[in-house]
């Protein structure tokens, strides 16, 4: 099912999200939502409080920019490892028509659940590290507005 997207500056958006308890068939049919929702949408990323959900669930799909990286939903998400730094453009589906330029960390290494509630370790470089730390930013409310680095984004 479709999900509505929250758009800036829906307060919600700048909420954090909790620690889902467990992957059961609620945590199952919000990822498969929000896979359909960004798909639809024509993003690479998802947080499921860009959808009003404030669990710690995001769903990643880098393939259109890189066909080589498979979809993934991670629970729980946490970034245990960052090295160097690299700025690219960014733009969010909660934030449309806006884009800067945002420093991130050029790899991380991810931990969490996988949709089956299985643990989880991502090592990403490229893209899919860029997508991982913008999603993950929205599940601690914080929007890539918050660290674009041109003078483009809106007032906060």
């Amino acid at each position: 099912m479709r999900r509505e997207i929250l758009v800036y500056p829906d307060p919600f958006l700048a909420r954090k999200a909790v620690s889902v308890a467990a992957v059961d068939d609620r945590i199952r049919a919000l990822i498969r939502d929000m896979f359909e929702t960004m798909y639809a949408s024509e993003g690479v990323g998802l947080a499921a409080t860009q959808v009003g959900v404030g669990k710690r669930v995001v769903v990643v799909d880098v393939s259109p920019v890189d066909e080589t990286i498979a979809p993934v939903a991670v629970v729980n998400p946490e970034i245990v490892e960052r090295k160097g730094s690299v700025s690219g453009e960014e733009g969010c589906l909660s934030v449309p028509g806006v884009q800067g330029e945002v420093c991130r960390a050029e790899t991380v290494v991810v931990r969490g659940l996988d949709g089956e509630g299985k643990p989880l370790q991502l090592q990403a470089g490229g893209i899919l590290s860029r997508a991982l730390q913008h999603e993950i930013d929205h599940l601690d409310g914080v929007l890539f507005i918050d660290r674009i680095s041109t003078t483009a984004a809106p007032a906060r």
